[in-house]
């Protein structure tokens, strides 16, 4: 039954995503924004939203592991497998401005959850803070696109497909079911973690992290092969600045946050790492290659592989630090090399 419960749940949260993302879209893009803008704020806003009411109510009930699991493990998950599997799919090509600024806020905003988290707890003024950078956030974003689309041809905006009423039917009624599908998945989640006897933290960072991150799944792996790609890495880069700094700055706000110990050591810096890896791969060429989408998919692998060992305690989480340490991560690094250089050889050309 706790299976069915949470397989529900995740149900629920998907199908209110896909029905809260639809109407926000349809209400959004009346105010005439690019499809990029879109991507950024409502598209992944609206996917984000089953980790806003997973975290949110989480730390309602005081299980603060789940709350930061979902959100750190959101990111990494969005970035190495959501990003990874769509790439390997279908090459996804990365929009100027995504490298020139939406990736460097990604890592700005990891990195200032980790300089937060130094002290053990996210209290209320710095979810204050947080939550009042994703309104100034989505303010610029969306007056900035405005913007730029003056004088465009008018085929960059997107016309809405839906009447005004069916489009508030569709945003409440899928905020209602992420609401009931989060309470399912939380029960479920913590049941199973006390039946294997693994942290809240793991749960959160494993089952609850990729089960919230089914609608950016969905949205990025269509979108990419249907060749949007400012959708595609909109969704993940949008969806993982929301996430730091509206889901944890709500989170924070209604029960300051304990951090737990594991995550600030190894989680947070995994999540920064994988931000900051970002950065190359989309300057090469400003296309995100299979290769590089099958290298994500890899070391998201191992990145599950390595919290699995280390909840069971097996000694071999210690050769497969090695293992990455002495020969994946050279050959990231060379890959990351080369991508630069033959984008830097194009440029010259």
């Amino acid at each position: 039954m706790t299976f069915l419960i949470l397989a529900g749940g995740l149900f629920l949260l998907w199908y209110g995503a896909e029905q809260l993302v639809r109407g926000a879209s349809a209400l959004a893009v009346s105010i005439g924004v690019s499809r990029l803008a879109i991507g950024l704020t409502v598209v992944a806003y609206g996917t984000s939203m089953p980790e806003m009411a997973v975290s949110a109510m989480t730390s309602w009930q005081g299980q603060a592991g789940i709350s930061i699991g979902n959100v750190v493990g959101s990111n990494i998950f969005n970035v190495l497998f959501i990003l990874g599997l769509a790439s390997a799919l279908a090459p996804t090509v990365v929009a100027h401005q995504v490298v020139r600024l939406e990736v460097p806020i990604m890592i700005g905003t990891s990195l200032l959850l980790i300089l937060m988290s130094l002290d053990g707890v996210l209290a209320r003024w710095e979810g204050a803070l947080l939550f009042a950078a994703v309104l100034s956030y989505t303010v610029w974003t969306l007056c900035r696109s405005r913007r730029e689309l003056r004088g465009q041809p008018e085929t960059e905006a997107v016309t809405p497909t839906s009447s005004l009423p069916r489009q508030l039917v569709e945003i409440i009624g899928g905020l209602a079911l992420l609401i009931l599908g989060s309470k399912f998945l939380i029960d479920a989640s913590v049941d199973i973690a006390r039946a294997l006897g693994v942290s809240e933290l793991l749960i959160g960072l494993t089952i609850v992290a990729a089960g919230t991150s089914l609608p950016e799944l969905a949205t990025s792996v269509v979108a990419s092969l249907r060749g949007e790609g400012d959708i595609s890495v909109g969704n993940i880069v949008g969806s993982n600045i929301f996430n730091i700094l509206s889901v944890l700055g709500l989170s924070s706000l209604i029960k300051p946050l304990t951090v737990p110990p594991a995550a600030l050591a190894f989680d947070m810096p995994v999540m920064l790492a994988v931000a900051v890896v970002c950065l190359p791969v989309c300057m090469a060429g400003h296309i995100i290659s299979r290769w590089n989408g099958l290298l994500f998919l890899f070391y998201y692998i191992v990145y599950v592989l390595f919290l699995v060992l280390a909840a069971v305690d097996y000694d071999s989480r210690y050769l497969l630090g090695q293992a990455v340490l002495w020969f994946a991560l050279p050959l990231t690094a060379l890959t990351l090399i080369i991508s630069l250089w033959r984008h830097r050889a194009d440029l010259r050309q």
